[in-house]
């Protein structure tokens, strides 16, 4: 008889043990189950981020990329600008040097409406940021060194952008 209570006891601690194993059992599988949905989540919040970042990147680069396309056609036009300016100090007709200086007017308007600054440094001190020594002439009585004597070519810029650089003439 005692063999069949200790029998009967032992049965009743198996079946206890059965509901706690599943029990367990699914609980591990829910744990495991919000680690992963966790894991996910925060791979999600790393994939958007990366996204935003290339979205802003990209749109960053094409903006880049037009304003230099623009500054490449402004650019083209300079050349037009100085013949202009040839033409008008070599025209000797009066009416033909009203022409003229009127094209070159709207020539600096459409220019002044992109924001292109001319640099013309006559007199200034010599700046390589801005400028490009083509020749060197001794300095006269009174002149110091360094000091643009001559302008060659104007230079025009953009904001703190050079689009084309000063041809000038030092004082040595």
């Amino acid at each position: 008889m005692q063999e069949d209570v200790k029998q009967e006891e032992m049965k009743e601690e198996i079946k206890q043990e059965k509901p706690k194993k599943k029990l367990n059992k699914k609980q591990e599988e829910l744990e495991k189950a919000l680690l992963e949905a966790e894991e996910n989540k925060r791979k999600w919040y790393a994939v958007t981020a990366e996204y935003e970042n290339y979205r802003r990147r990209t749109q960053n680069q094409s903006a880049q990329r037009y304003q230099e396309g623009r500054n490449d056609v402004v650019s083209a036009l300079f050349p037009i600008g100085d013949n202009l300016e040839r033409a008008l100090s070599a025209c000797a007709d009066e009416s033909t040097k009203q022409g003229l200086d009127m094209v070159l007017k709207s020539f600096k308007k459409v220019l002044e409406g992109e924001g292109v600054e001319e640099i013309n440094p006559l007199g200034e001190t010599f700046n390589a940021d801005t400028m490009e020594a083509i020749m060197a002439m001794p300095a006269g009585e009174g002149e110091e060194s360094g000091v643009v004597k001559q302008v060659y070519v104007k230079g025009y810029k953009k904001g703190d952008k050079v689009l084309r650089y000063a041809q000038v003439i030092v004082t040595q």
